[in-house]
């Protein structure tokens, strides 16, 4: 469901993914609260559960009964992290929402910053990570080669090292709302839809408890949605190999009828034709790859599947 801005009675909304985050919520809830309550504001926080096969349901709903601020939405399945902040969305009533996560790498100390900056008109809040603490160097390390990426093949400029955490008005809202693609990568969505934006820098504090959600196939599975969700390089690399093997190909054939000619041999060259051969099969192959990629979400976009399905939700009271 979506609320209008005229209908919003909540001045801000706390958007959080979980998805077996029992280790943590009791500590995150916590420190929302303290951040939260000075501010002498309406808020909701709006926890969507992402198919949570440990206790993080029972905490939620145990936290509920205390702190009635909460609306909680339970997937019926895990469907991923970019549809539980898709549900996010759809469920907040606030006329500004900032997603983040139940982890607590992100600060919640940092949220009246983000209100100043979204008061100050700001459509979104971008808060970008100067450090991140606690991650592994590998990590770091393929996040900024994967940023630098896509910042330059991308249809739309993509902030560098800002993740999910941010600050988003209702207009921005209401705008992601309307996007209805169902591979979904959230960070370009986020900059496909423009306003003013602001940006604030902050250190990353290492993951409060638990364990990370994200290992390492999964962040490339999602890089790899981000680079065909936002840009037709891949295509477009596909379409110049073709033409650089053919000419190559064509080139090299030359060569061999002309030294045919010259000095027939039709034993010494053999090796050489295996491996031209190989090299021009495995070009196509890949070439093919990254048109089934494409494909795939062509297939995927047509079938119209809802992105999530709700098996329970209480609002905030």
């Amino acid at each position: 469901m979506t609320t209008s801005t005229t209908e919003a009675k909540i001045e801000v909304s706390i958007i959080v993914p979980a998805y077996n985050e029992e280790a943590v919520l009791p500590i995150f809830h916590q420190k929302i609260i303290e951040v939260m309550k000075p501010l002498n504001i309406s808020y909701e926080i709006v926890y969507v559960n992402d198919g949570s096969r440990d206790n993080t349901e029972a905490i939620i709903l145990e936290l509920k009964k205390q702190c009635p601020e909460i609306a909680y939405a339970k997937f019926s399945r895990n469907f991923g992290k970019e549809a539980a902040m898709t549900a996010g969305f759809k469920l907040c009533r606030g006329e500004a929402a900032i997603m983040i996560d139940a982890d607590l790498q992100d600060s919640p100390t940092l949220i009246p910053a983000m209100l100043d900056a979204w008061r100050n008109g700001a459509d979104i809040v971008n808060m970008k990570r100067s450090e991140r603490y606690g991650e592994p160097m590998w990590k770091k390390t393929t996040a900024s080669m994967f940023y630098h990426l896509i910042g330059k093949i991308s249809e739309v400029a993509i902030p560098h090292n800002v993740g999910d955490f941010r600050l988003f008005s209702r207009r921005a809202i209401n705008a992601i709302n309307q996007l209805n693609e169902r591979g979904r990568f959230m960070k370009g969505l986020y900059a496909w839809v423009g306003y003013p934006q602001a940006t604030i820098e902050y250190e990353r504090d290492p993951r409060a408890a638990g364990d990370t959600k994200w290992p390492f196939f999964k962040l490339v599975g999602l890089a790899w949605q981000g680079i065909t969700a936002f840009s037709t390089a891949p295509l477009q690399m596909a379409t110049w190999l073709g033409l650089a093997s053919a000419g190559s190909a064509f080139l090299y054939a030359s060569y061999f009828l002309i030294k045919s000619v010259v000095t027939p041999d039709t034993v010494r060259g053999f090796p050489t034709l295996i491996i031209v051969i190989l090299f021009l099969g495995g070009l196509q192959l890949f070439c093919i790859g990254i048109l089934g990629e494409y494909l795939a979400r062509i297939y995927t976009e047509v079938k119209q599947r809802p992105v999530y399905l709700i098996e329970t939700f209480y609002p905030a009271e």
